[in-house]
C-alpha cells in the first residue's frame, strides 16, 4: 500500500495512530500541514481555513460572504462559498501529498483517493466512554464540557464528509477496514494498520 487514510471519531486516538502508523512505515504523515499547504496554494487564510474546521453550521450566506475574498469560482464566475473553496483546496493538497506514500489523517481523503488502487482506507473509532476519557485525559478539556464538545466534533466531521461525498461518514464501505481503539488499544491499532499496508 503506497497511501494510508484515517478517518476518525472525535477522542478515538487517530490522530495518535497515524503519527504511530507513519513512524513505522518511515513515511510521512499529514493532518496540520493539509492547511498550512491548502492555504498556499488557495490564497485562503490558515485561520479561516483553521475556523472553517471548527464550526459546525455556519450562514450559507456568510460563508458566500467570505468566499468573494478569494479566488475558487463556479462556472459562472460566481464565487464559490467558503465551506466549498475550503474543501477544494484541501483536496488540491491530499492530491499533491499523495504523490509520494505518507499517511493522511480526516479530510474526506479516503473519498478523494478513492480510485487508487494502492489506497488503504481506515476508520478509527471508540466507545463514548474511552473517547471522554481521552478528551479529559489526554487532551486537557474540561470534563463538564467533554460530552457537548465529542458531540460537536463527531456532528462537524460527519456534516463536512456528507456534504462532500454524498455518503456516510464512518459507513463500513467506505472504508477498508475499522478498527476499535479502544479494544485493540493505539500501539496494537497502528500495527494492525502497518501489516496491512506491507
Amino acid at each position: 500500500m503506497k497511501v494510508i487514510t484515517i478517518g476518525r471519531e472525535y477522542g478515538s486516538g487517530g490522530r495518535t495512530i497515524g503519527k504511530m502508523v507513519a513512524q513505522k512505515l518511515g513515511i510521512p504523515y499529514y493532518d496540520r500541514e493539509l492547511v498550512d499547504e491548502a492555504a498556499k496554494r488557495s490564497g485562503l487564510a490558515v485561520e479561516a481555513i483553521e475556523e472553517n474546521d471548527q464550526v459546525v453550521t455556519r450562514s450559507f450566506l456568510y460563508d458566500l460572504a467570505i468566499g468573494t475574498s478569494y479566488g475558487y469560482v463556479n462556472q459562472t464566475g460566481i464565487p464559490l462559498d467558503l465551506n466549498t473553496q475550503v474543501f477544494l483546496a484541501q483536496r488540491e493538497a491530499i492530491l499533491k501529498f499523495a504523490e509520494q506514500p505518507c499517511v493522511i489523517v480526516g479530510r474526506c481523503a479516503d473519498y478523494i483517493l478513492r480510485d487508487r488502487e494502492d489506497l488503504l482506507r481506515v476508520f478509527v473509532y471508540a466507545d463514548k466512554k474511552a473517547r471522554l476519557d481521552r478528551i479529559v485525559k489526554e487532551y486537557g478539556e474540561d470534563p463538564a464540557k467533554a460530552e457537548k464538545l465529542l458531540a460537536q466534533s463527531d456532528k462537524r466531521r460527519a456534516r463536512h464528509y456528507e456534504e462532500f461525498t454524498d455518503s456516510i461518514w464512518g459507513a463500513r464501505r467506505n472504508y477498508d477496514v475499522l478498527l476499535n481503539s479502544a479494544t485493540l488499544g493505539l500501539e496494537h491499532t497502528a500495527e494492525i494498520i502497518c501489516r496491512m499496508a506491507e
